[in-house]
């Protein structure tokens, strides 16, 4: 691969959402790197999107964000090969549990600790690799909001601790209730961060801007792949066909993979959005978030529970809990 001059780093970029996001800024930026991190890439996503511009500068890098220690080798490595600065972080990758409670190889509830642990971790630790005026985007979702009436079971932030290691009484709630959820984790870490963010501007350090992203409900892409076959082969193969009806009917934030990956990239590197922070937006529009998700005190729990579990010791604690 040639010495390109900057990154774009993807999680989650293999299929779906996460695949188009990444088609559309290999396209947009030939110029730039573009990382896709995933646990897999059985799609050969990379290759598939070199392959249909004509170009080389898409790479599949592998990425478990269910294992801290994974997450830790996987930012040493990016360190050690020398790849350029990241000039937009795309912390896109999301699964959701429908049955009952899993947890990851470190004790965490597996829903909380792939959409929020893991990728708070890679932030912390890929920090030192943004380029100037970097770009951090979250996909959450409008499953977070109650107000939206998804059909999901409302979002309930308590404690960060109770989200990662449930009580035999939360347990008991549904894998879809979890994944609302995280999302709204997700929403309430954006906002979290970017006060950080402004705070380290103001001492003299870069600026960088941080915004959440709901790309609305996708049919076919892989977000049910937990699900029973039934469901998986109507996700798949009946709802995709029906999106324009679905939209008219049902909901108008309802999109194809290809719509919302294009609307994601344009946070990670449009024109018409660079400077914009501490934002909440669907699919293109900037739009308020829950209720739930302003509030500062759970913002609060969460940002410090979240760098107290992720550092190793006292000095990264410090250093993550610093911004």
């Amino acid at each position: 691969m040639s010495d390109l001059g900057r990154s774009i780093l993807i999680t989650g970029g293999t299929s779906g959402l996460g695949y188009q996001c990444a088609l559309e800024l290999a396209r947009q930026c030939p110029e730039a790197r573009i990382l896709i991190a995933s646990r897999s890439d059985t799609n050969s996503a990379a290759a598939s999107i070199n392959k249909a511009l004509g170009q080389t500068n898409v790479q599949y890098l592998p990425l478990d964000l269910s294992n801290l220690d994974n997450v830790r080798a996987f930012a040493a490595e990016y360190a050690e090969g020398k790849y350029p600065k990241i000039q937009a972080l795309v912390l896109n990758a999301g699964l959701q549990f429908p049955n009952g409670v899993t947890y990851t190889k470190d004790g965490v509830e597996s829903t909380f600790a792939i959409n929020h642990v893991g990728h708070a971790l890679l932030f912390h630790l890929l920090r030192p690799h943004l380029a100037e005026k970097a770009r951090i985007v979250i996909t959450a979702s409008g499953t977070h909001d109650p107000a939206q009436k998804s059909g999901l079971p409302d979002a309930e932030y308590t404690t960060a601790e109770e989200l990662a290691h449930p009580s035999p009484q939360s347990a008991k709630n549904s894998g879809r209730q979890r994944y609302a959820t995280s999302k709204l984790c997700n929403v309430m870490w954006t906002y979290a961060l970017d006060k950080r963010l402004i705070a380290a501007a103001a001492r003299g350090e870069e600026r960088y801007t941080v915004n959440a992203f709901d790309p609305g409900l996708m049919p076919g892409t892989d977000l049910v792949r937990e699900a029973s076959a039934v469901l998986r082969w109507i996700w798949n193969n009946v709802m995709p066909r029906m999106i324009p009806l679905l939209r008219r009917f049902v909901h108008p934030n309802i999109h194809s993979p290809e719509e919302s990956g294009i609307a994601l990239a344009r946070l990670a590197v449009g024109e018409d959005v660079a400077g914009v922070s501490g934002a909440y937006f669907e699919g293109t529009k900037k739009i308020n978030s829950s209720v739930e998700s302003h509030v500062v005190e759970k913002q609060e729990d969460l940002w410090h529970w979240t760098v107290k579990h992720v550092a190793r010791d006292e000095e990264e604690l410090r250093t993550f809990d610093s911004l």
